[in-house]
C-alpha cells in the first residue's frame, strides 16, 4: 500500500475521483495552477506529493509548504496581527519579499488608497524528505489503476524525514529575519505542522515562548494539524500558537542578533507588489 496520503491535494482515500484527469493535468488544488515541484529528470513531469503517512502509527505529514495555504486559512488567521489595519482598507497578499537573511514567503498587507498601512510576514515551513517518494507515488497510481511510464513502484528505496536539518534551518532563518520585523515593529509568523512543532519541542530550548501567544512579541508560531474528514479528505485546523521575539529565537539556538532594515524600504517593496491581482478575497 503506498504512504502518499495526498497527490495534487487530492486524498488517495477519496472515493469518485478522476485519477487519470488529476494526474493528466498536474493541477494543484491550491494553488489553482500547475503543481510547481517537477522532477529534476523530466522538467515537464510535476510530483505533486502533498502529504505523506510516516511513523509508528502512521500519520500524514505534509511535505510540500504550498499544502498550507488551504482556503486561504492561515492569512485569516494572521488578521489579528495586523495592529494598525482599520476598516475600510484593502487586504492583499504578497509573495516573495525581500528581507536582509532571504526572502518571506508571503506578506499580509494593508492598503489605503493604494498606500501599505501595515504589513504581517509569513514564513511557510514543511518537513523535507530524505531520499525519493516517487516510488511512493507510483505505487498509488497503481492502487488507483492510473498509466505510468516507469516501474517505479518496484523499487525499495525508502525515504525518510529530514527532521534535524528542516527544524535546525528554518529557526537560523526566522532568527535573522524577526530581527528585521522586530526593528520595525512588525510581525513575523512561521506556520508549521503541529509534528514539526513537538520535535522542536524536544530537540531546542522552547521552555521560554509565550503559550497561547502575546500579540506585543514580534515573531509567532502557528501550528496546525491535519484533520481526517467524513469524506477521506484531510484539512488543516490550528492546533496552537506560540510566540517569543528575537531574543528569545536567540536563546533556542544560542546565535546574536544582526539584521537591521528601516520600514520604508520594506514599505516600498511591497507597495510596488500589490495590484488587484494580489488581493485577498477569502474563498
Amino acid at each position: 500500500m503506498s504512504n502518499v496520503a495526498e497527490l495534487f491535494g487530492h486524498s488517495g482515500e477519496r472515493q469518485g475521483e478522476d485519477w487519470n484527469t488529476i494526474v493528466q493535468s498536474q493541477q494543484c488544488t491550491f494553488l489553482g495552477r500547475k503543481c510547481w515541484k517537477v522532477r529534476k529528470s523530466d522538467p515537464d513531469t510535476s510530483i505533486g506529493t502533498c502529504t505523506v503517512l510516516y511513523g509508528r502509527p502512521a500519520e500524514p505529514i505534509i511535505i510540500c509548504p504550498t499544502r498550507l495555504i488551504e482556503r486561504r486559512q492561515i492569512f485569516t488567521d494572521c488578521l489579528h496581527l495586523l495592529t494598525t489595519h482599520e476598516p475600510g482598507n484593502e487586504l492583499h497578499i504578497v509573495s516573495e519579499i525581500s528581507v536582509p537573511g532571504g526572502s518571506v514567503d508571503y506578506v499580509l498587507v494593508s492598503v489605503r488608497e493604494g498606500r501599505v498601512k501595515d504589513f504581517v510576514g509569513i514564513e511557510l515551513q514543511t518537513l523535507d524528505t530524505t531520499g525519493t517518494v516517487w516510488p511512493e507515488r507510483q505505487r498509488l497510481l497503481k492502487e488507483l489503476g492510473v498509466p505510468r511510464n516507469d516501474a517505479a513502484e518496484d523499487s525499495d528505496k525508502p525515504y525518510g524525514m529530514n527532521w534535524k536539518m528542516t527544524a535546525k534551518t528554518i529557526l537560523v532563518q526566522m532568527h535573522h529575519k524577526v530581527q528585521t520585523f522586530e526593528h520595525i515593529h512588525k510581525k513575523l509568523v512561521l506556520v508549521i505542522q503541529d509534528r514539526l512543532l513537538s520535535y522542536m519541542e524536544r530537540e531546542f530550548n522552547f521552555g521560554h515562548l509565550t503559550n497561547p501567544a502575546s500579540l506585543g512579541d514580534s515573531i509567532h508560531f502557528h501550528t496546525y494539524r491535519m484533520d481526517k474528514q467524513l469524506d477521506s479528505t484531510l484539512k488543516i485546523v490550528m492546533q496552537s500558537r506560540l510566540s517569543t521575539d528575537a531574543e528569545g529565537i536567540s536563546i533556542c539556538l544560542g546565535l546574536q542578533a544582526e539584521a537591521r532594515i528601516e520600514i520604508e524600504q520594506v514599505f516600498q517593496s511591497l507597495q510596488s507588489k500589490i495590484s488587484a491581482a494580489t488581493l485577498f478575497a477569502p474563498v
